[in-house]
């Protein structure tokens, strides 16, 4: 049995390396694959907010008491790369290279440092407090 910081750094790992695969092809110009790729990476980056929002904050919160902490930071974060992930889908169906790249910048810094922060600090505090064994089937199952 993983732990969670394993799991989730995990989806972490793949979620980069579905987006440079999509990085990729928006610099070949390969757009039909781009937007495939890409929309494997929004469906598989939103999956893993979802898990983590509606699964193991709340369960850390109930557990901790801790509600204006890091997981309030993370949602705001979810936020932001929601709204650029967007974007981002938006420059691809326009072809618009130069846009996606921009966006493409400023999201991977977002991500970067949000992941860090999750696997650093969040997640080994979700190990100290919650049982892999009853939270990752949890979030197996969204």
């Amino acid at each position: 049995m993983f732990s969670i910081t394993e799991y989730l750094t995990e989806e972490h790992r793949e979620c980069d390396r579905i987006f440079a695969e999509a990085e990729g092809y928006v610099k070949e110009e390969r757009w039909e694959e781009a937007q495939k790729s890409f929309a494997t990476f929004k469906e598989e980056t939103l999956k893993h907010f979802m898990r983590e929002e509606d699964v193991l904050f709340p369960l850390f919160e109930a557990r901790t008491g801790i509600i204006h902490g890091p997981t309030q930071v993370m949602r705001m974060e979810h936020a932001q790369a929601r709204d650029l992930i967007e974007r981002m889908e938006k420059a691809l169906q326009e072809r618009d290279k130069k846009s996606f790249f921009s966006i493409a910048d400023t999201l991977m810094i977002l991500i970067q440092q949000h992941n860090m922060k999750e696997e650093q600090i969040l997640y080994p505090m979700c190990d100290q407090h919650l049982d892999p064994a009853e939270v990752i089937p949890k979030m197996e199952s969204v």
